[in-house]
């Protein structure tokens, strides 16, 4: 479609209904559970919109439900990209948060708690005694389960790419605090400048610091109702700048600048 090839898009997006239909006929009940009934395959067919909406709900409820069952990430190589941007899609983001910050194996820090500075090919290279994992594959520096880092951006930081305004030239500044962080920041040197997102929370007072180059404009979410938003020194419902209210954030409009904005997190 975009690239203006609309015989060949109809083809394509006939072909992927078919395929999800024979998919949901062959893996998954009319309760929304499916036949692999693990985090990954949960994961999957949710991310890549393999379900109806009816059906999709359940089955959100039920990888929700396998993560707070077993406290802990249960994927490998497949499923891990996208389990914490898929429990976020899904209004779980505390979910999100307790496999960030758990630290017991397995998790992302718990190799951190054995001494590790990469990204290891297994959860548990080296186990909690200290012993090694078979060599033939053990390797301590892959990338696959590094691949939380683009929720840490998106979601923690808030750093999030339109799609239909590509290479940053519109930027989402969408941050979700959470997990008990007070603080978290993140930068990214685009083709137009550098982007920053930050915030700090203390107690019920959250502090956003962005950033927005220049020649870019930005959408920027902030928790809580316009009124109580205070936007670079000036209450935000006093300023010349478009915003509307959604599902409890104020959605604000900008150009480039640098933004200080204060507001409540509860």
């Amino acid at each position: 479609t975009v690239l203006g090839h609309e015989k060949e898009a109809q083809f394509y997006a006939q072909l992927s209904e078919e395929i999800k239909g024979a998919f949901n006929e062959e893996f998954v009940t009319p309760n929304g559970r499916l036949v692999a009934n693990t985090q990954t395959a949960y994961t999957l067919a949710l991310a890549f919109d393999m379900l109806d909406e009816e059906t999709a709900v359940k089955s959100a409820s039920f990888l929700a439900g396998d993560v707070e069952q077993f406290g802990h990430i249960t994927t490998g190589f497949l499923g891990t990209p996208l389990i914490s941007q898929t429990l976020t899609d899904i209004g779980r983001n505390d979910l999100s948060y307790l496999l960030l910050r758990r630290t017991r194996y397995p998790s992302w820090l718990y190799p951190v708690t054995m001494g590790a500075t990469t990204i290891w090919e297994r959860w548990d290279g080296q186990k909690p005694d200290s012993t090694f994992q078979d060599k033939g594959m053990n390797s301590f520096n892959h990338y696959a389960y590094g691949a939380i880092g683009k929720w840490m951006y998106e979601v923690v930081a808030g750093i999030g790419i339109d799609e239909k305004n590509p290479a940053y030239k519109h930027i989402i500044i969408h941050p979700r605090p959470g997990g008990g962080l007070t603080s978290a920041k993140a930068t990214h040197q685009s083709m137009y400048g550098e982007i920053v997102s930050g915030w700090t929370l203390d107690g019920e007072k959250l502090t956003l610091e962005v950033e927005i180059p220049a020649n870019t404009s930005a959408t920027i979410h902030i928790p809580g109702e316009a009124i109580n938003i205070d936007f670079n020194g000036s209450a935000l419902v006093d300023m010349d700048l478009e915003y509307e209210s959604e599902g409890g954030e104020t959605i604000v409009s900008s150009g480039s600048g640098t933004f200080t904005i204060g507001t409540t997190f509860k």
